[in-house]
């Protein structure tokens, strides 16, 4: 099959680099965002889908705008069966959608309706589901809204993170994909509508969404560290007389034993420092102050002015 290949973040990846692998397809070419710049020095950064497409000589579009004529005028000289698109980060209109023959697919990492929207794998992990997974749908001009043509669930480990969780589902979505093509090339290609009364929304994070909330269950606050990582991560505030630090927080263990208010240090011991939360508390492992190294709770704890009754915000 004829591809044109759309995406930009690194959960593409696994992705297009089975569709490169594969004999049975051809990718025509990559359209990813153009280079922006990133870090200290404000350098311009390639995205994941770029470097990839690069390593394997593939030919590379970068539009500021996809749904520009000139962005359409090139696709459609490209005579795609079928445009695959994975985190691109643009929203595709009409005229696109309708270009290919079989039109546009999106890999989604979430199990439709649940989650539609930029951030389902840390949404996910934040409410506390048991399960998730990745579906492809058919491509509509709604947010997710498409029919579903296949998908694959997956368990939410214990401690696992949005980085790990994103790494594996990627994987899964790879393997869907060339299933997925090979079942459309059989001429066993299924479309199933998705229920729109079971759907729920997961828009971008942004840094705000890694405060941490400590009026809340101990439960709660720990898998909402665990969906921080690693963007935007998750942080609390230290008082610092007028002034306050960012605390950032990687890594907890849950603990029934910790009595105090909510965002109180009740303990600082070898193991970490105990933080109290709604019920219960959580004991700090990893933690890095602004403008210090990562270190262990226990290490920051021994070197700083923290005290008992100290209150996180």
């Amino acid at each position: 099959m004829r591809i044109v290949f759309a995406g930009t973040g690194e959960f593409g990846v696994p992705c297009l680099e089975a569709l490169v692998a594969s004999d049975h397809h051809f990718v025509l070419s990559v359209l990813t965002q153009p280079d922006r710049p990133a870090g200290r020095q404000q350098k311009l950064l390639a995205s994941p889908i770029k470097e990839c497409a690069l390593r394997h000589q593939l030919q590379v579009f970068q539009p500021e705008d996809i749904n520009a004529p000139s962005a359409l005028s090139q696709i459609r000289y490209q005579k795609p069966d079928l445009m695959l698109v994975v985190a691109y980060g643009q929203i595709l209109k009409k005229p696109i959608l309708e270009l290919p023959e079989r039109g546009c697919w999106n890999v989604h990492g979430s199990l439709l309706p649940k989650y539609r929207g930029a951030s389902p794998i840390a949404a996910a992990i934040r409410d506390r589901q048991k399960r998730t997974g990745v579906t492809i749908m058919q491509m509509n001009e709604g947010l997710d809204t498409g029919d579903i043509l296949d998908f694959v669930a997956t368990r939410i480990r214990p401690g696992e993170t949005t980085g790990l969780l994103h790494d594996r589902l990627a994987k899964k979505a790879s393997l869907l994909l060339l299933d997925l093509l090979t079942k459309t090339e059989k001429g066993k290609l299924k479309r199933t509508r998705q229920n729109h009364a079971e759907a729920s929304l997961a828009p971008r994070m942004t840094k705000e969404d890694g405060k941490i909330n400590w009026d809340r269950n101990p439960e709660e606050i720990e898998a909402h560290i665990r969906a921080m990582q690693p963007w935007p991560g998750a942080y609390t505030w230290i008082p610092e007389g007028t002034d306050q630090k960012m605390l950032k927080i990687f890594s907890v263990i849950l603990s029934r034993r910790a009595k105090g208010k909510p965002g109180e240090i009740v303990e600082i011991n070898p193991h970490g420092i105990l933080v109290a939360a709604k019920k219960g508390g959580l004991l700090l492992r990893e933690v890095q102050l602004e403008g210090r190294k990562r270190m262990t709770a226990a290490e920051f704890g021994r070197g700083s002015t923290l005290g008992y009754g100290v209150v996180l915000v």
